[in-house]
C-alpha cells in the first residue's frame, strides 16, 4: 500500500514537470506599472478589497521603483483597512512613511493611521458592561490620538489637519472618560490609592476634558478617604475654581455632602 502510495505521488511529480497538469494562468502576466495601478483602482471603486490588494501587491513586486509603486503603498494600506485588516493596514502606512518620510502624501499616511485605530474604537466606551472596568485597554485610542498628533504637528496646512484635531479631542474626552470609569470602580471597592492615581493621571494628561470635573471630585473623596488632608484640600480648591457651579457641590457646602448619592443610590 506504502509503494502504490509513493508510486502514485511519483507520477503525479513527474507530470507536473512534464507540464501535463494545467498550471494557473497569471492574467496579470506582462502588464505594465500603469496597467496593474489602473485596474486596481477600479477594483477599489467598485469595493473589491481582496482584488485589489492582490493586484497592488503584484505591482510592487514587478516594478519596485517610481511613482505608481509608491501610490501602490497607499493604496494597499486603504484597501486593507476597508476590508477589516488592520494590522496589515498600519504595517503598510508605517512602511510608506519610513520609506518615503518627504513624500507629498505621506500626510495620508499618518492620517489613515489615525482612522484605523480610530474606526476600531467606535462604541468602545459607549457602554462599559465589563464587571471589571481594569480590564480594559484603551491602546489603540492612543495610538490613534497619537498619529493625529503627529500629522497637526508636522503638516499643519495638511488638508487632514482639521478633521485630524476634531477627532482628537473627541479621543482626548474618551481616554479622560475611560480614566474616569476605572477609577470610580476602584472608589467603590475602597482601593484609595489607586482611584486616586488614575483621577490625578485624567487630571494631569486630559485636563480640558469634561470629565476632569468628576476625576476632582474622585481625587478629594479619595484623598479624604485616606486621610490626606493636604491633597484633598487642594483639590477641592482646584475643582471650585474650575467648576463653581458643580453639581458635586450641591446641598451642603464642604466635603460633609453625601456626594456618592449622585452615582449609585445605594452609597
Amino acid at each position: 500500500m506504502k509503494r502504490s502510495l509513493l508510486a502514485v505521488l511519483a507520477l503525479v511529480a513527474a507530470a507536473s514537470g512534464c507540464g501535463l497538469l494545467p498550471a494557473e494562468k497569471d492574467e496579470t502576466a506582462g502588464w505594465s506599472a500603469q496597467r496593474l495601478y489602473g485596474e486596481a483602482k477600479d477594483e477599489i471603486t467598485v469595493r473589491n478589497w481582496e482584488k485589489a490588494i492582490k493586484l497592488l501587491e503584484q505591482l510592487e513586486a514587478r516594478y519596485p521603483y517610481g511613482r505608481y509603486a509608491q501610490q501602490a503603498q497607499l493604496d494597499v494600506a486603504y484597501a486593507y483597512w476597508k476590508s477589516g485588516e488592520r494590522a496589515s493596514a498600519i504595517s503598510a502606512a508605517e512602511r510608506f512613511i519610513k520609506l518615503y518620510p518627504n513624500h507629498p502624501n505621506v500626510d495620508y499616511a499618518y492620517y489613515l493611521k489615525g482612522l484605523v485605530n480610530f474606526n476600531e474604537n467606535q462604541g468602545l466606551f459607549a457602554v462599559f458592561d465589563s464587571p471589571d472596568m481594569t480590564e480594559r485597554d484603551p491602546k489603540s485610542t492612543r495610538e490613534s490620538f497619537d498619529a493625529f498628533k503627529d500629522l497637526v504637528a508636522r503638516f499643519p496646512e495638511s488638508k487632514y489637519a482639521e478633521d485630524s484635531a476634531a477627532r482628537m479631542r473627541y479621543l482626548v474626552n474618551s481616554l479622560a472618560q475611560n480614566e474616569v470609569h476605572v477609577a470610580r470602580y476602584y472608589m467603590k471597592r475602597a482601593a484609595y490609592v489607586a482611584a486616586a492615581n488614575r483621577a490625578q493621571y485624567a487630571v494631569q494628561n486630559y485636563a480640558q476634558a469634561p470629565a476632569i470635573e468628576e476625576a476632582l471630585f474622585i481625587m478629594i473623596k479619595a484623598y479624604d478617604a485616606l486621610g490626606m488632608t493636604e491633597l484633598r484640600d487642594a483639590a477641592d480648591r482646584v475643582m471650585r475654581k474650575n467648576f463653581p457651579q458643580s453639581r458635586y457641590f450641591a446641598g451642603k457646602v464642604g466635603r460633609e455632602v453625601s456626594w456618592w448619592k449622585l452615582w449609585d443610590p445605594e452609597w
